[in-house]
């Protein structure tokens, strides 16, 4: 290959300038940035299905329970509410920990497989810990008129 020449190939056999390699954008295999962003690619798009998980929780207490939560139906509420689901995506960065330590491990073997267990015991137990908040936390505690 010309050592003139101002691109090489990628990790995918796809040009990259010299620019690119020289600034991170190519990660080499193993990398730390590699590494987070494979596990980008796993958690994030699994977010969404954890929160419309833990928003069905909300309904369904709502919906079952409707004339109890209806006085607490209130703008200062709303914003609670937002805080609390602020808590529980900070909660499911936890997954992050967890990928840094497996690939810090060494022991990484099967983690693709492993990855969605953990995904499923951590959604429940959010889902657990939701419940728990509500018919402990919430519940007893809102104000009838």
């Amino acid at each position: 290959m010309d050592t003139n020449n101002s691109q090489t190939l990628g990790e995918h056999g796809q040009a990259a300038s010299k620019s690119e390699i020289q600034s991170g954008r190519e990660s080499a295999p193993g990398s730390p940035r590699k590494g987070l962003i494979e596990a980008a690619r796993f958690w994030e798009p699994r977010r969404l299905l954890y929160n419309l998980l833990l928003t069905t929780v909300v309904l369904i207490w709502v919906v079952k329970t409707w004339p109890h939560f209806r006085p607490a139906m209130t703008l200062e509420s709303l914003g609670i509410m937002a805080v609390l689901a602020l808590l529980a995506n900070v909660c499911y960065c936890a997954a992050y920990l967890a990928e840094i330590l497996i690939q810090n491990s060494g022991i990484s073997t099967g983690w693709d497989r492993q990855r969605w267990g953990i995904w499923a015991i951590g959604t429940l137990l959010a889902m657990l810990f939701e419940n728990y908040w509500i018919a402990d936390e919430i519940y007893p505690f809102v104000q009838h008129p």
